[in-house]
């Protein structure tokens, strides 16, 4: 009997298979990631400070998260634009509520566990932005994932996903060029935070928070009693205790791992998890191999310019993007489902546009659906919430722009979604 399930490749619709059984393990394949993850743990642990391979750790802990719960941003985005299903958008504001109850008292006090100081995301309100968070929504739509997205994606071997991998950090070093005409020549408010800025403490924007994130549910279950969307398909899993090391988790449980995980994050290297500044890293080394002065850029100035000369190794947001891929490549491989993808000129091309979007979005945006969305939240700073409302224009605007590029958009008469 055929079953209706959701696909690994975010970008397509439901499909059917004759059951929702998972695969039998890919055993090469992980005793293959296993050794990879042991060597670089290994070589953190002698050329790094103890935090570097901890980080790595939490890493993989959240790609192995993120992929067998299939958390997406991209197509929560797009499930409550298109047709009204807020399901998933529910699970975010279950982990946001996690989040800001983890983040409040270890920003309020600092507690790390190496003695250094913490801080959250707090970011600028003005034009930079509102432009990078709108691109950033139209850039995940059509590059067919968000920052973490990708990552996982690519660790779970969508081929088309390695392109928008690549654009994603040539649009990154791109933003990172111009960006000191996005915050400096163009109008900004200081950054606002919900706990510092406005008199309420931790304890009153915790409280606030919670509010906005009960308001945020009822409002997407209003939504769907009106609009009556198709349901989500449910993911291929297994049954029993099997299912924690390769079934599908429910969208609650990932979302309370990612929140606890975040905060690991936070008190291990004194900011929250973040992704796309490795990104501009990288790219700007490519490029200061290609004889580019990056240095002499703005953004590569001040404390910048001591990452930049440093190994990427000692960058903490490089470790956890690795970590992430090795977690997401693992648990692919642990439920037998790790595969190349078939690419065609369609698909590429929404992975170059869609990249170079994303990227060049994010910096602008001070960060991505990580960075910005769930750290800048979670740290009590407005910035989150107005990217959050960007990046759902873009995705409505993309919707428009998908079929184009022979990408699907759920439809109410749809049975799943």
């Amino acid at each position: 009997m055929a079953t209706t399930v959701q696909p690994i490749d975010e970008v397509k619709d439901p499909v059917q298979q004759k059951n929702a059984d998972l695969n039998k393990p890919q055993r090469p394949l992980i005793v293959g990631g296993l050794v990879v993850g042991a060597i670089l743990l290994i070589y953190l642990l002698v050329a790094q400070t103890i935090a570097q391979p901890l980080l790595l750790v939490i890493g993989l802990l959240l790609g192995y998260t993120l992929f067998h719960a299939r958390f997406g941003f991209t197509s929560t985005f797009r499930r409550l634009m298109s047709v009204g299903n807020g399901q998933a958008l529910r699970s975010h504001m279950l982990m946001l509520a996690v989040a800001v109850t983890l983040f409040a008292p270890i920003l309020a006090f600092g507690y790390s566990f190496f003695g250094g100081g913490v801080s959250g995301y707090v970011a600028p309100v003005g034009v930079s932005l509102l432009v990078g968070a709108f691109m950033f929504g139209i850039g995940m739509q059509l590059g067919g994932g968000c920052a973490s997205g990708t990552l996982y994606a690519v660790g779970g071997g969508r081929t088309v996903m390695f392109i928008t991998l690549l654009f994603f950090i040539v649009g990154s070093t791109i933003g990172a060029y111009h960006l000191p005409f996005w915050t400096e020549d163009l109008p900004a408010f200081q950054p606002i935070s919900l706990a510092t800025s406005t008199g309420l403490g931790y304890g009153g924007a915790w409280a606030l928070s919670i509010a906005l994130f009960g308001l945020i549910t009822w409002i997407t279950i209003i939504i769907e009693k009106k609009r009556k969307p198709p349901k989500m398909a449910p993911i291929p899993s297994t049954k029993g205790w099997k299912r924690i090391l390769r079934g599908s988790w429910p969208l609650f449980a990932a979302a309370i791992a990612l929140a606890v995980l975040n905060a690991l994050t936070l008190m291990t290297r004194g900011a929250p998890w973040g992704v796309t500044s490795a990104f501009a890293l990288w790219g700007s080394k490519i490029a200061m191999f290609f004889g580019v002065d990056v240095a002499s850029w703005g953004y590569w100035q001040g404390a910048n310019a001591a990452v930049l000369q440093s190994s990427i190794f000692a960058d903490s947001t490089t470790v956890l993007n690795l970590g992430v891929i090795l977690g997401a490549f693992l648990a692919s491989a642990a439920g037998g489902l790790f595969k190349f993808t078939r690419i065609n000129i369609k698909n590429v091309a929404a992975a170059v546009i869609g990249g170079l979007l994303l990227g060049y979005g994010a910096r602008l945006a001070f960060g991505c659906n990580i960075g910005a969305y769930f750290g800048g939240i979670a740290s009590f700073s407005l910035h989150g919430y107005i990217w959050g409302i960007l990046a759902l224009a873009g995705t409505f605007v993309a919707l428009y722009l998908r079929p184009f590029f022979g990408l699907s958009v759920p439809k109410s008469k749809d049975s799943f979604c």
